[in-house]
């Protein structure tokens, strides 16, 4: 018998909305995937201000106790790991207060509502000795992490061009409530919300934005009534007859350039028709070309020059265990066994206990979550596609990441 078993880490999630169940099922997830070697984990707090909120999702997914504050979880002794799944407005004090409590912090994207904001927070994560990140998902998807073994490996020869979206209906509904969502400023809204998973897609596959440019930005629903009590991520509910002004865009559009010189072009929208969830991408190189549709997760298409002449063209590749993420990610990890976003969440707490724990490379563990500073340069990018939208389209250079 071992005498000296390992300390559990206590985990805990600030926010019991929609994203936030995501992370309390990831951590409840995460000891079962893949190979051994990490610490047991406890399933701590959940935090909500809403109580209801919280008390049903620590009853849901095994955690010890509900809460109505980030405070609570930061004076805890018995929690050392954090998801922070709550407005982006909340996100730099909520943050900075678990840091300076010795909390280890994952935190959702887009890092926070300002750069000033940020590039404190990235401050505090530097002058602290915790693990931290930012919670980039889509990263953890099969699909797209072949796609990027494949661009890594040359099989698509010379990268040239790259096409995003995007699209959700969630903001369709003009008698939807008003939430955080739709408050914040231009460049808060769609291109934030989903557009910020979409730019950071571009960069895994193709390195960092250089400069924007021709971004334009619509609102087409500028008053909003206000909700009778809470509401969970983008779902409707019971709404009063006082509205209050949008503030944000439902619609971008705007092109990029990459260190590489590849040109990309992004198309962002909460308002599309009968699309709930459709992210998306086409990659074009000189050998050869990929697509991805998130409606399709376990799936790509995929074009080189491997196929005799006559039938050549684009190809359904199903993902199984040759591919990343697949092979000890699901408790039936054969080929066409279905997953989709929720396994991504899974993954994410998966790479991020890694992370705390010590674990690299060497030992199996998941590649790292994207630090705080990366988050930093997702908002860099997304302030730039704001300016160019105020000026009229106008190129606009982003910085490069630290």
């Amino acid at each position: 018998m071992d005498q000296h078993p390992q300390r559990p880490l206590g985990v805990a999630v600030v926010g019991a909305g929609m994203a936030g169940r995501a992370h309390c099922q990831g951590y409840r997830t995460a000891t079962t995937l893949y190979g051994a070697g990490l610490p047991p984990v406890r399933l701590v707090a959940v935090a909500d201000a809403h109580r209801p909120f919280a008390d049903d999702a620590a009853r849901r997914y095994g955690y010890e106790r509900a809460v109505t504050s980030w405070q609570e979880v930061a004076q805890d002794p018995d929690v050392d790991v954090v998801s922070v799944v709550v407005a982006n407005s909340l996100h730099r004090e909520v943050v900075e207060g678990l840091l300076a409590a010795g909390k280890h912090v994952l935190c959702e994207k887009p890092l926070a509502p300002s750069l000033e904001d940020a590039r404190a927070m990235v401050a505090a994560a530097q002058a602290s000795d915790r693990t931290t990140g930012v919670g980039f998902t889509y990263r953890r998807s099969p699909a797209i992490a072949t796609v990027a073994e494949r661009l890594r490996a040359g099989d698509l020869g010379e990268p040239r061009s790259f096409s995003a979206h995007y699209w959700c209906d969630y903001a369709l509904d003009p008698r939807a409530p008003l939430s955080w969502r739709y408050r914040g400023g231009p460049g808060s809204g769609a291109l934030a919300d989903i557009g910020s998973h979409a730019i950071d897609t571009g960069e895994l596959l193709l390195g960092p934005v250089r400069s924007v440019a021709g971004a334009v930005m619509s609102t087409f629903t500028t008053q909003r009534p206000l909700p009778v009590g809470a509401v969970v991520g983008h779902a409707g509910g019971e709404v009063s007859e006082e509205t209050a002004p949008v503030e944000n865009e439902d619609v971008v559009t705007f092109t990029a350039a990459f260190d590489g010189g590849v040109v990309g072009t992004f198309s962002i929208s909460r308002v599309a028709h009968g699309l709930p969830n459709a992210l998306g991408f086409e990659i074009f190189g000189s050998a050869g070309a990929a697509m991805f549709d998130l409606e399709r997760p376990g799936e790509i298409s995929y074009s080189d020059a491997g196929a005799p002449a006559g039938t050549s063209g684009f190809r359904r590749v199903v993902l199984g265990p040759a591919h990343p993420y697949v092979r000890g990610g699901l408790a039936m990890d054969f080929p066409s066994v279905g997953h989709g976003q929720n396994e991504f969440f899974a993954y994410q707490c998966r790479a991020f206990l890694d992370q705390v724990a010590g674990r690299g490379p060497d030992d199996g563990a998941l590649p790292p979550v994207p630090s705080l500073a990366h988050g930093l340069h997702n908002l860099e990018v997304i302030d730039a596609v704001t300016r160019s939208a105020a000026a009229g389209g106008a190129a606009v250079e982003v910085p490069a990441p630290a």
